[in-house]
Protein backbone atom coordinates (compact mmCIF):
# COMPACT_ATOMS: atom_id res chain seq x y z
CA UNK A 1 0.00 0.00 0.00
CA UNK A 2 1.40 3.73 -0.97
CA UNK A 3 1.94 6.10 1.36
CA UNK A 4 -0.58 8.81 1.27
CA UNK A 5 1.79 11.08 3.25
CA UNK A 6 4.68 11.58 0.44
CA UNK A 7 5.18 15.04 -0.87
CA UNK A 8 5.71 14.41 -4.58
CA UNK A 9 8.53 16.57 -5.31
CA UNK A 10 9.84 18.10 -9.13
CA UNK A 11 13.25 17.73 -9.18
CA UNK A 12 15.59 20.11 -10.83
CA UNK A 13 17.68 18.07 -13.23
CA UNK A 14 20.03 21.03 -13.64
CA UNK A 15 20.25 22.18 -9.58
CA UNK A 16 23.26 23.40 -8.12
CA UNK A 17 24.97 21.41 -5.93
CA UNK A 18 24.55 23.70 -3.07
CA UNK A 19 20.79 22.95 -2.57
CA UNK A 20 19.33 21.86 0.54
CA UNK A 21 17.90 18.94 -0.84
CA UNK A 22 19.93 18.09 -3.20
CA UNK A 23 20.93 14.54 -4.76
CA UNK A 24 23.79 13.55 -7.32
CA UNK A 25 22.38 11.86 -10.15
CA UNK A 26 25.32 10.96 -12.18
CA UNK A 27 29.18 11.92 -13.01
CA UNK A 28 30.87 13.64 -15.20
CA UNK A 29 32.50 11.73 -17.95
CA UNK A 30 33.76 11.56 -21.83
CA UNK A 31 36.49 14.16 -23.24
CA UNK A 32 36.52 17.74 -21.73
CA UNK A 33 35.51 18.84 -25.36
CA UNK A 34 32.32 16.51 -25.48
CA UNK A 35 31.86 15.77 -21.63
CA UNK A 36 29.11 13.46 -20.92
CA UNK A 37 27.50 12.44 -18.16
CA UNK A 38 27.00 8.74 -16.68
CA UNK A 39 23.90 8.13 -14.61
CA UNK A 40 24.48 6.71 -11.24
CA UNK A 41 21.81 3.85 -10.93
CA UNK A 42 20.29 5.30 -7.37
CA UNK A 43 20.83 9.30 -6.89
CA UNK A 44 23.19 9.69 -4.11
CA UNK A 45 21.90 12.41 -0.93
CA UNK A 46 24.44 15.37 -1.29
CA UNK A 47 27.03 15.72 1.50
CA UNK A 48 29.99 17.07 2.59
CA UNK A 49 32.05 13.85 1.79
CA UNK A 50 30.15 13.52 -1.24
CA UNK A 51 31.14 16.77 -2.16
CA UNK A 52 35.23 16.84 -0.56
CA UNK A 53 35.90 13.70 -3.57
CA UNK A 54 35.06 16.55 -6.45
CA UNK A 55 38.57 18.58 -4.89
CA UNK A 56 40.24 20.19 -6.52
CA UNK A 57 37.25 21.08 -9.24
CA UNK A 58 34.24 22.32 -8.21
CA UNK A 59 31.10 19.96 -7.42
CA UNK A 60 29.35 21.40 -10.47
CA UNK A 61 32.24 20.28 -12.93
CA UNK A 62 31.68 16.56 -11.67
CA UNK A 63 28.67 15.68 -10.34
CA UNK A 64 24.98 16.46 -11.82
CA UNK A 65 23.02 17.33 -9.14
CA UNK A 66 18.96 17.69 -8.76
CA UNK A 67 17.16 19.00 -5.93
CA UNK A 68 13.33 20.25 -5.54
CA UNK A 69 12.34 22.48 -8.32
CA UNK A 70 12.61 26.58 -7.18
CA UNK A 71 8.99 27.03 -9.75
CA UNK A 72 9.01 30.97 -9.33
CA UNK A 73 12.16 31.27 -7.47
CA UNK A 74 14.02 30.48 -10.40
CA UNK A 75 15.15 32.61 -12.97
CA UNK A 76 14.32 30.00 -15.81
CA UNK A 77 10.99 29.30 -14.43
CA UNK A 78 8.07 30.93 -16.49
CA UNK A 79 4.92 30.57 -14.16
CA UNK A 80 4.61 27.10 -15.69
CA UNK A 81 7.41 25.34 -17.31
CA UNK A 82 10.98 25.28 -17.55
CA UNK A 83 12.11 27.67 -20.37
CA UNK A 84 15.84 26.35 -19.77
CA UNK A 85 14.01 22.57 -20.98
CA UNK A 86 12.60 24.23 -24.01
CA UNK A 87 15.61 26.06 -24.98
CA UNK A 88 17.55 23.02 -24.35
CA UNK A 89 15.51 20.89 -26.87
CA UNK A 90 15.21 23.59 -29.40
CA UNK A 91 18.94 24.39 -29.42
CA UNK A 92 20.99 21.37 -28.81
CA UNK A 93 21.01 18.15 -30.77
CA UNK A 94 20.43 15.18 -29.41
CA UNK A 95 23.78 13.00 -27.89
CA UNK A 96 21.79 9.61 -27.22
CA UNK A 97 19.86 7.15 -29.56
CA UNK A 98 18.44 5.82 -26.60
CA UNK A 99 16.71 6.88 -23.43
CA UNK A 100 19.75 7.62 -20.66
CA UNK A 101 18.81 4.78 -17.67
CA UNK A 102 18.03 7.83 -15.39
CA UNK A 103 17.43 7.26 -11.50
CA UNK A 104 15.41 10.87 -11.23
CA UNK A 105 13.38 10.88 -14.39
CA UNK A 106 9.84 10.43 -13.11
CA UNK A 107 10.23 13.39 -10.87
CA UNK A 108 12.40 15.14 -13.51
CA UNK A 109 10.93 18.51 -14.47
CA UNK A 110 12.36 18.24 -17.93
CA UNK A 111 10.82 14.98 -18.50
CA UNK A 112 7.82 16.32 -17.23
CA UNK A 113 7.75 18.88 -19.48
CA UNK A 114 9.44 17.67 -22.31
CA UNK A 115 9.78 13.91 -22.29
CA UNK A 116 12.15 12.52 -24.76
CA UNK A 117 13.75 15.18 -26.30
CA UNK A 118 14.50 16.46 -23.53
CA UNK A 119 16.10 13.35 -21.83
CA UNK A 120 18.60 12.80 -25.32
CA UNK A 121 19.90 16.06 -24.68
CA UNK A 122 20.59 15.83 -21.32
CA UNK A 123 23.89 13.96 -20.99
CA UNK A 124 25.65 16.59 -22.62
CA UNK A 125 24.47 19.40 -19.46
CA UNK A 126 27.30 19.90 -17.22
CA UNK A 127 26.49 22.70 -14.64
CA UNK A 128 30.05 24.13 -14.57
CA UNK A 129 31.44 23.53 -18.11
CA UNK A 130 34.24 25.81 -18.60
CA UNK A 131 34.40 24.79 -22.26
CA UNK A 132 30.85 24.74 -23.32
CA UNK A 133 29.64 25.42 -27.20
CA UNK A 134 28.21 28.80 -28.13
CA UNK A 135 24.78 26.63 -28.82
CA UNK A 136 25.01 25.14 -24.92
CA UNK A 137 25.44 29.02 -23.51
CA UNK A 138 22.65 30.54 -26.10
CA UNK A 139 20.76 27.64 -24.33
CA UNK A 140 21.46 28.67 -20.70
CA UNK A 141 21.55 32.27 -20.85
CA UNK A 142 18.24 33.43 -19.19
CA UNK A 143 19.06 37.19 -20.10
CA UNK A 144 17.12 35.71 -23.26
CA UNK A 145 14.07 35.66 -21.93
CA UNK A 146 14.34 39.54 -22.04
CA UNK A 147 14.46 39.47 -25.63
CA UNK A 148 11.40 37.30 -26.61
Amino acid sequence: MEDITTVQTTLCPSARPESVDGVVFGIVAGAIAAPRVAYLKQPLPITDEVMAKASPVTPAEIFRTAASCAESGCQHFDGKDCRLAMRIVEKLPAVVEQLPPCSIRRDCRWWQQEGKAACMRCPQIITDNYSSSEQLRQAADPSIYLQT
